[in-house]
């Protein structure tokens, strides 16, 4: 990909300087990871806005992302003064734990606690938000004709006749009437959307299940992890309870394109945890730096982190029956967000406790996961690539790993990193129309940055 390319594609290649200025900086493309040609960057002494977003007009989206290509690396703009971006689906969220729960209830007792375990406490349900932000924010666009339309039809009625589905499930809309439905007055959110936002929660919900079993974890959001508090197999089994009860939501919408976004996330997600048994591509005893190492670990991180939430921001574009231009659009802000927020993620294990991580700090090195900030401080430290080939098995080995990133520039372009991604982020959606919403998607993109848990 030339350089004139790369500043002309939707995801821009990004800039990952070390602190000195006699070192070219190391540019990946975002689209496939891989590294760019390297050229002496522009100074940038100030970041820029954003241009204001016109209404759109018959031509919809396309001279609006025509016109976001152009656009020069920047912040994501604020929301207007006194606004609170994410005001707009405060009503939709107050209802979110109580619809989870009912989807995946159970008529087996224990089935049904252990699945419900990670919903008695507080989660961020950020990619339920995700969804129903980018669900409000696309809704004043234009829309057309698809093949599967459905969105505004009834996401409970099952396919299959209820005898031969023989399933038990007293609390759950998809096997019997609820009691309680919690349904807004929003007409900007389809409830096919709205499904969605919920099985976006169930799949990343069973991934957290499954992971903390594979990395043998101890806590989850302050307490126990599911795998601590009820066995391994225990915690297992409720996560593939959650696959299926995810699937069988998913099937009602009869939208066989968003059924094929999210089954390809599930397998996404077990690909990218294959990934990770190894740091490097080829998993040397003694592995020599280069930048595939960086390539990889993003190949990775799209497959575990940014896959379900940039397939699910498409998947609620379609949904709205929107244009090519604008379920691309969509993708790409979960795409670029999805990558920001794992970037975040891996540097917060270097900078934060883990009572405010509220899971254990300093986990990764200790799997013997190499990620961003240490791959970033092997480049100008070779002594980490023994350590890596090693996977930080010897004692003292985490600690001096630890120690050297720390010391190093790791931690600051990781950062970097991140925040190029988010600006990818916020100029992705820049055509959308001004809304509430799509202030809500761009703040969203500070809130990764700022976070700390």
């Amino acid at each position: 990909m030339s350089a004139s390319a790369a500043r002309s594609s939707t995801l821009v290649g990004k800039s990952i300087a070390a602190p000195t200025r006699q070192r070219l900086p190391l540019q990946l493309c975002p689209e496939c990871f891989r590294p760019l040609p390297q050229r002496y960057p522009a100074a940038r002494q100030q970041r820029r806005v954003y241009h204001e977003s016109s209404k759109f007009r018959q031509s919809a989206v396309a001279a609006a992302v025509a016109k976001a290509k152009e656009l020069f690396n920047g912040p994501p703009p604020p929301g207007p003064m006194g606004i609170d971006p994410l005001r707009s689906v405060a009503e939709e969220m107050k209802f979110m734990t109580g619809k989870i729960r009912q989807l995946i209830g159970s008529g087996h007792p224990m089935l049904d606690t252990v699945s419900k375990y990670y919903t008695q406490s507080e989660g961020k349900y950020i990619r339920p938000m995700l969804v129903l932000l980018m669900s409000q924010a696309t809704s004043m666009l234009p829309t057309q004709s698809r093949s599967w339309s459905r969105g505004r039809e009834e996401v409970d009625q099952s396919i299959t006749p209820a005898s031969v589905l023989a399933d038990s499930n007293p609390t759950s809309p998809l096997t019997a009437p609820s009691v309680e439905n919690g349904q807004t007055s929003d007409t900007s959110v389809l409830p096919s959307q709205r499904r969605l936002a919920e099985i976006t929660e169930l799949i990343h919900t069973a991934s957290l299940l499954h992971d903390d079993v594979i990395d043998t974890s101890t806590s989850r959001r302050g307490n126990p992890s599911a795998n601590i508090a009820f066995g391994n197999k225990m915690a297992v089994l409720a996560g593939d309870f959650l696959l299926g009860r995810a699937s069988v939501a998913l099937a009602r919408l009869r939208d066989p394109e968003v059924t094929e976004l999210l089954a390809t996330v599930i397998a996404n997600l077990v690909e990218g945890e294959f990934m990770q048994l190894k740091n490097t591509v080829l998993d040397e005893r003694h592995p020599v730096w280069s930048e595939d190492a960086i390539t990889y670990y993003l190949q990775k991180t799209y497959l575990k982190s940014a896959s379900l939430i940039s397939k699910s921001c498409r998947a609620a574009a379609l949904l709205g029956d929107h244009s090519v231009d604008v379920v691309e659009a969509a993708y790409q802000y979960g795409k670029n967000l999805g990558l920001a927020f794992q970037l975040v993620d891996d540097m917060l294990d270097y900078t934060v406790s883990g009572q405010e991580l509220g899971k254990p700090a300093g986990a990764d090195l200790e799997l013997g996961l190499a990620t961003a900030p240490l791959l970033f401080a092997w480049k100008n430290n070779r002594e980490l690539g023994t350590l890596v080939g090693r996977k930080f098995c010897e004692d003292g080995d985490v600690q001096m790993a630890r120690e050297m990133v720390v010391r190093s520039d790791g931690i600051e372009q990781t950062r970097a990193l991140a925040q190029d991604y988010v600006d990818n982020a916020a100029r992705a959606i820049s055509g959308f129309p001004d809304s509430e919403a799509k202030f809500g998607l761009i703040d969203m993109c500070s809130k990764v940055m700022e976070r700390r848990k």
